[in-house]
C-alpha cells in the first residue's frame, strides 16, 4: 500500500511540473482584477462617479415643457350683459325715436356670454436657480467626497484582498513543503523498515524494533492523506479568491523577504483607513450646511414661450419671471434639524480621533509582530540544525547499539517537526511584513 500511495505522489509531482507556474504577484494580480469584492468597490467608484456628474446638472437651467387640454360640460366663465344699462342716455333716446318698439323692449332684457368651454394650454419654460441657500454647491461638494470615500473603499478592498491572497498563498506553499518534509521522512521510515525487517529475520533485533516502524509508517501515511486533502482544498479557495479557472497551477519559488525591518515614522494620516474618517467628518459637515441651507431663501429666474386658445383664438406669447421663496415655517423644526447634524458632525469628529490612535496602535503592534516573526524565524532555523545533528547521532548510536528504536524514531520526529516549524515561521514573517507595510505606508 505504502509503493502505491508513493506512486501516485510521484505521478502527481510529475504532472505538476507540466503545469503553470504562478508567482505570489501573478496571484495578486488576478485577485485584484477578479475578485468580487474588487470588482464592487470599482462599480462603487464609477457609481460615485456619476452622482458626482448628475449633481452638477443641477447648477444649469431647469427647462420643462407642459400641455393641458380641456373640455367643459359648460363654460367655465359666464357672465350676463342688460344692453340697456351699457347705452348712454342720450343714445338711448336718439335710439328711441329710430328703431321699432320690439326691438327697444328686447334692449333691456339680460344677454348671457359663456366661454371656455374647451381649450388647449401649453408652455416651454426654463428655471435658472440664483440662490438655494448654498444646497447646490454643498451638494456637489457631498457627492465629490462621496466619489473620493468611494476610491478610498476601493484602496481598501485591495488591501484586504492581497493580504488574504498573501495568506492564502503562505497556507499553501506550507503544506506543499510540509508535503516534501513527510515524503522525505517516509522514505527514510521505509529505508529503515527494510533494515530492521532484515535484522529481525537475523534474529539480532527485537520485533517490537519492527512494530515500532510499523506503526510511524502508519501515522505518516494518515498525515500524509490529511495534507493532500489540505493542499487540494487551499487550491480551491486561492483559485476562486483569484478568479483562476482551475487548480492546475504550481508555485513559482519565492525568494525570502529582507530581515531588517524598519521602524514605522511619520503619521496615520496617509493610511486610506484615516482618509476614510477625515472624509466622514467632510461629510458631516456638509450635512450640516446643506440643512442650514434649507433654512434660506431660495431665488430663481425663468422664461418661457406659451400658447393658448381659451378665447377661441390662437394666442403664443413669451415671458420672464422671478421666484423668491422663503421656508418661513420650516425654521421651528429645520432648527432642531440643524442641531441634529451638529451632534453628528461632532460624532464623527470624536470617531476620527479615536480610531486615529487606534491606528497608531496597530502600526506599532504590526511593527512588533513582524520583529517577533522575524525573531521566530532565526529560532527556527537554529532548530534545524540542532535537530539534524540530534538526528545524525541517534541514528549512529542506534546502530552501534547504545540506543533503543523509540529514540531514533523520536529524533526523526524533531527533526520533522524542526522543519515544519521553520516552514511555518517562514509564512508568518511574510504574512506579518505585508501587515507591517499596509499599517504604516498602505499600498
Amino acid at each position: 500500500m505504502m509503493k502505491n500511495i508513493l506512486y501516485i505522489l510521484t505521478l502527481c509531482t510529475l504532472t505538476a511540473t507540466a503545469q503553470p507556474l504562478y508567482t505570489l504577484q501573478q496571484f495578486k494580480d488576478s485577485a485584484l482584477l477578479n475578485n468580487f469584492a474588487v470588482r464592487s468597490a470599482r462599480s462603487a467608484v464609477a457609481q460615485s462617479a456619476l452622482q458626482r456628474s448628475e449633481a452638477r446638472t443641477a447648477y444649469y437651467p431647469q427647462v420643462g415643457a407642459t400641455a393641458f387640454a380641456f373640455e367643459a360640460n359648460r363654460g367655465m366663465a359666464h357672465m350676463e350683459v342688460n344692453p340697456s344699462e351699457l347705452l348712454p342716455s342720450e343714445l338711448s333716446n336718439v335710439l328711441g325715436g329710430l328703431l321699432p318698439a320690439e326691438i327697444l323692449s328686447g334692449l333691456g332684457n339680460p344677454v348671457g356670454f359663456s366661454m371656455m368651454k374647451d381649450g388647449v394650454v401649453a408652455g416651454v419654460n426654463a428655471v435658472q436657480p440664483v440662490f438655494m441657500g448654498g444646497q447646490i454647491v454643498n451638494g456637489n461638494r457631498l457627492a465629490r467626497v462621496g466619489e473620493d470615500v468611494s476610491r478610498l473603499q476601493l484602496e481598501v478592498a485591495e488591501n484586504d484582498v492581497e493580504l488574504q491572497t498573501e495568506q492564502y498563498y503562505w497556507q499553501l506553499v506550507c503544506l506543499l513543503e510540509k508535503r516534501q518534509t513527510l515524503w522525505e521522512a517516509q522514505r527514510t521510515v521505509d529505508s529503515l523498515h527494510k533494515d530492521v525487517s532484515l535484522a529481525v529475520e537475523a534474529g539480532v533485533t527485537m520485533r517490537n524494533d519492527l512494530l515500532q516502524v510499523n506503526l510511524r509508517r502508519n501515522e505518516l501515511q494518515s498525515q500524509a492523506l490529511q495534507l493532500e486533502n489540505g493542499i487540494g482544498l487551499v487550491k480551491l479557495l486561492l483559485a476562486q479568491y483569484c478568479g483562476l479557472a482551475d487548480t492546475l497551477f504550481t508555485l513559482a519559488p519565492e525568494a525570502d523577504a529582507p530581515a531588517d525591518v524598519l521602524p514605522p515614522t511619520g503619521t496615520v494620516a496617509a493610511l486610506p483607513e484615516f482618509r476614510l474618517l477625515e472624509k466622514q467628518v467632510e461629510a458631516a459637515d456638509l450635512n450640516l450646511r446643506l440643512e442650514r441651507g434649507k433654512l434660506l431663501p431660495t431665488l430663481a429666474i425663468g422664461a418661457g414661450l406659451n400658447y393658448h386658445n381659451l378665447l377661441q383664438n390662437d394666442r403664443t406669447f413669451g415671458m420672464v419671471f422671478a421666484t423668491l421663496s422663503i421656508p418661513i415655517s420650516n425654521w421651528w423644526g429645520g432648527s432642531y434639524a440643524v442641531r441634529r447634524k451638529r451632534t453628528a458632525l461632532q460624532v464623527a469628529q470624536w470617531q476620527r480621533d479615536d480610531n486615529a490612535s487606534l491606528l497608531e496602535i496597530r502600526r506599532q503592534k504590526a511593527w512588533n509582530d513582524v520583529r517577533e516573526a522575524a525573531a521566530q524565524l532565526d529560532l527556527a532555523r537554529e532548530a534545524i540544525a540542532e535537530a539534524t545533528e540530534n538526528l545524525r547521532l541517534s541514528r549512529d548510536y542506534y546502530h552501534a547499539g547504545l540506543s533503543t528504536m523509540s529514540d531514533l524514531l523520536q529524533a526523526q520526529l524533531l527533526h520533522r517537526q524542526a522543519l515544519d516549524r521553520h516552514t511555518d515561521a517562514r509564512a508568518t514573517y511574510h504574512t506579518r511584513l505585508l501587515q507591517y507595510r499596509q499599517a504604516t505606508v498602505g499600498r
